[in-house]
């Protein structure tokens, strides 16, 4: 195992910052996983990491041992990259013992690790194929295996699973969240997926325009996050960032919006211009009124099966609510509205920043 440690990393593309002053940890045996949009830095992150990319500054350390300097091969990490990067000439029993030759291990010792990675991973039968003639889920697996055969310091993963369909990206991220956890490597995980990031990290790294904007547990990102970013763009579907002001009303602060009002509680310097958040399954659709309900209409009703997504339309305001499967939704219908208590977010409109 290994610890791995990022400080102070820029990588500059002429005027541009592509990734600016990020700096984190990765413990021994931790699943860490580099969270954002396209364009966020996350990936040339992980090639800085990897030695594909040299950064314009900063510092990449493994024990406390500096590698900037050190090429790929010399890092002693594994990656594994969004197409897989497959040899179609070769068998898959070479594609995996590729590493291996390349160490000029002895023939005996290549099989035998050859053989008992591909007993761990269940591709023992594919051996002899070639990768024209397996799934993508298999191409997958073998590109697993290839890094893991070396027994790396560390596993780097760029988007591993974005090429395999629905069914097999749940699968597979099981797969290999329990495989990771077995053989406790250190290891860096960049998707643009948070249903990815949320099931399978220790910590979320959440960067945004080259900037790490929070890094946490998945629990503390998803109920804590810091600011508008983190709060609009981990959930699925997202929280409901509702633009209101606050005012001094019934003898405290309320947030208003249309017809919404909510009591809150902001912290320091009160903004004028402000954003409620409200997760989906954190409003509460009745059909009678009550303390700080409002009014609103069913505007479209989408039925999932084990739960229901209603868009809700609050004189103007839309807001997206979560209800049980048998909750009857009829189009246009009015209903009441409200959130549960301890349930909302406040953040500054200008500065994004959470203030409550």
């Amino acid at each position: 195992m290994a610890r791995l440690k990022v400080e102070s990393l820029t990588k500059q593309f002429g005027l541009q910052k592509a990734v600016d002053d990020v700096s984190f940890e990765a413990k021994d045996g931790e699943f860490v996983v580099l969270l954002g949009p396209s364009g966020s830095g996350k990936s040339t992150v992980l090639r800085m990491i990897a030695g594909l990319e040299s950064p314009s500054s900063g510092s990449i350390y493994v024990d406390d041992v500096p590698v900037n300097g050190l090429s790929p091969r010399e890092r002693d990490m594994a990656m594994v990259f969004q197409n897989y990067a497959l040899y179609p000439h070769m068998r898959i029993f070479d594609n995996i013992a590729l590493p291996l030759q390349v160490r000029r291990l002895d023939d005996a010792e290549i099989t035998k690790r050859v053989n008992a990675t591909a007993e761990l991973l269940q591709i023992s039968r594919l051996l002899e194929k070639k990768p024209s003639e397996i799934s993508g889920g298999e191409q997958q697996r073998v590109a697993l295996a290839r890094a893991v055969v070396r027994n790396p310091k560390v596993f780097l993963f760029d988007e591993p699973l974005s090429n395999l369909d629905a069914k097999l990206r749940v699968m597979a991220r099981g797969f290999l969240k329990r495989l990771q956890k077995e053989l406790k490597v250190t290891t860096v995980y960049v998707t643009h997926d948070q249903a990815e990031a949320m099931t399978m990290a220790d910590r979320i790294a959440v960067l945004s325009s080259g900037k790490l904007v929070q890094m946490a547990g998945p629990t503390e990102i998803y109920n804590e996050p810091i600011d508008l970013f983190v709060a609009g763009f981990v959930g699925s579907p997202p929280m409901n960032l509702l633009e209101g002001r606050l005012v001094e009303e019934d003898g405290g602060t309320q947030f208003a919006a249309g017809p919404i009002r909510w009591t809150v509680e902001p912290k320091g310097k009160q903004a004028a211009e402000v954003v409620l958040g409200v997760r989906p399954e954190d409003i509460v659709v009745t059909d009678t009124a009550g303390p700080g309900t409002f009014e609103a209409t069913i505007y479209v009703a989408e039925p999932l099966g084990s739960v229901q997504f209603l868009t809700l339309d609050a004189q103007g305001v839309k807001l997206l609510a979560q209800v049980g499967p048998s909750y009857e939704a009829v189009l246009n219908r009015e209903v009441h509205c409200g959130f549960s208590p301890r349930k909302t977010y406040l953040f500054d409109k200008e500065s994004g920043r959470r203030l409550a």
